[in-house]
């Protein structure tokens, strides 16, 4: 039987892993867009669909992406997918949108989000360390997020300012065009999912990478692309607001929705990988930013570089510590 070398798996698997990627982030355009066409059909607050519709949207390659891998058996890239993208989305992406302009803020119009971000992030860090993922938990983590944005709906009060120019040249007009480019995007967001949780495992094993740190670093990168995408894309317009709420609300649905939709499915286990600095990397950088978000309200253009830094140093650090542990 043919055998493939070490080279040519390692340029199939990286070349699938880079095809996945661009579907993921395809799907995830077209998902947000068919959703807040939708969204606005059916009279929701533009708030609203900031906050939930849009970070939802934001976090489907993660849904899809940890969802596959957990059922592929991969339960480190699953989990792996949900810490990386949380500190992926603070440092990275808020970091390379402050760098663009300061990001300012009030912060009693945080508190709430901040509180729930910082609530789920909790509860994350006690199911990992008593390895509780079982269905129940997963659906009790679940039920606690749809009873936060149900109360996001039923409270928020601070509607956002019709942008004109965010409708430039819509892509969709009708409603039936919605459903099409939902549906073209769950088929995207599945297809690439599978692709790159796939090429990510051959990727690693040609490497010698273990399949957490994967998850932690080229998974949870691609699938934040996104929230970067978006939040790059406010920056110039200086839409503050969703800047920060769909960051804030995407690392509260990575949690409340992809672990816990994920293990409903299916139990997920705990790589004990993640439980050393992975795990409280992710815990510091949230309360950090929950803190500075609170007491100061606002990111400027050192911050972001010294954010973006600490990324680079947080990814070189996962690839450096297999070796030492080793």
């Amino acid at each position: 039987m043919f055998e493939l070398s070490t080279y040519e798996l390692f340029v199939l698997s990286a070349g699938a892993m880079a095809f996945g990627l661009y579907l993921l982030i395809k799907g995830g355009d077209w998902m947000i867009e068919g959703a807040v066409f939708l969204a606005k059909s059916t009279g929701l607050s533009p708030l609203f669909i900031g906050a939930t519709i849009i970070s939802f949207g934001t976090s489907v390659p993660e849904l899809f992406t940890s969802v596959n891998a957990n059922l592929s058996g991969y339960p480190g890239i699953a989990l792996g997918n949900v810490l990386g993208s949380n500190v992926a989305n603070i440092l990275l992406v808020l970091g390379a949108t402050a760098f663009i302009f300061n990001v300012t803020a009030n912060p009693r119009h945080l508190a709430k989000d901040l509180g729930m971000m910082l609530v789920a992030t909790a509860i994350l860090t006690v199911g990992m360390l008593t390895d509780s993922f079982s269905r129940s938990f997963g659906l009790g983590m679940f039920a606690i997020l749809v009873t936060f944005v149900y109360y996001q709906y039923k409270t928020d009060s601070l509607p956002l300012e019709d942008d004109d120019d965010a409708d430039d040249a819509p892509m969709i007009e009708t409603m039936k065009g919605a459903v099409l480019v939902l549906l073209g995007g769950v088929i995207a967001l599945a297809v690439g999912s599978e692709l790159l949780v796939q090429g990510a495992v051959q990727t690693g094993t040609a490497l010698g990478v273990p399949e957490a740190v994967i998850g932690m670093t080229v998974v949870a990168f691609g699938t934040s692309l996104p929230e970067l995408s978006t939040c790059i894309a406010a920056a110039r317009k200086q839409s503050v607001g969703l800047i920060l709420g769909n960051i804030i609300g995407s690392n509260t649905f990575n949690i409340l929705s992809i672990v816990a939709l994920t293990a409903a499915i299916q139990p997920l286990a705990v790589d004990p990988v993640l439980l050393g600095m992975e795990l409280w990397a992710t815990i510091a950088v949230t309360i950090l930013f929950a803190v500075w978000m609170i007491s100061v309200g606002k990111l400027t253009k050192p911050m972001g570089v010294v954010m973006m830094i600490a990324y680079v140093a947080f990814i070189a650090v996962q690839y450096l510590q297999p070796q030492m542990i080793s």
